[in-house]
């Protein structure tokens, strides 16, 4: 018998309760579930750029200017590696936590283009983004999410982070939603 092959990508790590509700999605299914995690790994240089955006006016006339060769972009993009590794080792150890056959990949692809790659490469039979709330994002339709509907050719389920299912149906629509 096949595996039922699901591609998750995820926007930080899954705590174990995230793990659960995901895992609680398939439980009925006779083939056995292969989740195939994918955790874009954070952008070094965005992180420098927003640090650098957060100084007010006055701290940056208040102190000397920072010449960019001043900071260290190798040291930068190392602490993100390891910071999206050790997500992705939190997040593949709450699945396995969950009774969940999981492997995981850190991607530094588009993150739709690295979901639309992964769902070819394991023939998934289906996709589940989970994210942090992008209100703007979501209702201009540029969110992951809508971005994944337009390119894959599998149902797309959008999750909310840290929050159950039926906290998200709840909440006036602003969590789940399927195709």
């Amino acid at each position: 018998m096949a595996d039922y092959d699901v591609v998750l990508l995820v926007e930080q790590a899954l705590t174990p309760a995230d793990a659960a509700q995901v895992r609680s999605l398939h439980e009925g299914l006779e083939e056995p579930v292969t989740y195939h995690v994918l955790l874009p790994m954070e952008d070094a240089a965005a992180r420098i750029e927003a640090a650098m955006g957060s100084l007010s006016g006055g701290e940056l006339l208040a102190s000397p200017a920072m010449a960019m060769s001043e900071v260290d972009l190798e040291a930068v993009r190392h602490d993100s590696e390891e910071r999206t590794r050790s997500d992705l080792d939190r997040t593949l150890d709450a699945l396995h936590g969950a009774g969940a056959t999981a492997v995981g990949e850190v991607t530094t692809d588009p993150p739709i283009h690295a979901l639309a790659e992964k769902v070819k490469a394991v023939d998934g039979r289906e996709a589940i983004i989970l994210t942090r709330p992008h209100v703007v994002a979501e209702f201009f339709h540029v969110d992951w999410t809508s971005q994944a509907r337009r390119k894959i050719g599998v149902p797309v389920l959008h999750l909310l982070e840290h929050e159950s299912i039926e906290e998200q149906a709840a909440g006036g629509g602003e969590g789940v939603s399927g195709v």
